[in-house]
């Protein structure tokens, strides 16, 4: 199964906006997204945990996301069939935005282990300056072994 991950332009501004602020540290959080088709998911909210990352090493705080998940689902009044959890997502500044080991181990444990998570996104990102942004997507799938996601970054001019 290809799955495709839209990026739309203000999600795009918004990441670049708190990357900027981390600098050097990595960061990340959750992605929250809407199912356009089979398949292909736009990315509508993520969260963002500012404090928590290091140089070279992120793991996000399962309270301050929790309490990111509860607010996103009010917000949307609980429509599961429209909103829902996608996947994960983190920096990797001034380094390639290849999944590490860790990222792909961590991300297999996910829809691999007891939490009943079927599939999930994990999206690298990296801006290191102004006018940058790149991306990479993998897509995880219980039981199989993980493989490129489209990613689709909509209209995109950071600025």
């Amino acid at each position: 199964m290809t799955v495709q991950l839209v990026l739309p332009r203000a999600i795009v501004e918004k990441m670049g906006t708190v990357l900027a602020r981390a600098g050097r540290r990595e960061i990340g959080g959750v992605l929250m997204a809407r199912q356009r088709e089979p398949g292909a998911f736009e990315i509508v909210e993520f969260s963002v945990d500012e404090l928590s990352g290091q140089r070279a090493h992120f793991v996000r705080d399962h309270a301050y996301h929790n309490k990111f998940l509860g607010a996103f689902f009010d917000k949307t009044g609980h429509d599961y069939q429209n909103f829902n959890y996608i996947g994960e997502w983190h920096s990797h500044p001034e380094l390639p935005i290849l999944p590490s080991v860790t990222d792909i181990e961590s991300m297999e444990g996910l829809v691999n282990g007891e939490r009943d998570i079927p599939f999930a996104v994990l999206l690298v990102v990296r801006a290191d300056s102004p006018n940058e942004f790149v991306a990479v997507a993998t897509f995880h799938q219980r039981g199989t072994v993980p493989e490129p996601a489209l990613l689709d970054i909509e209209n995109i001019h950071v600025s």
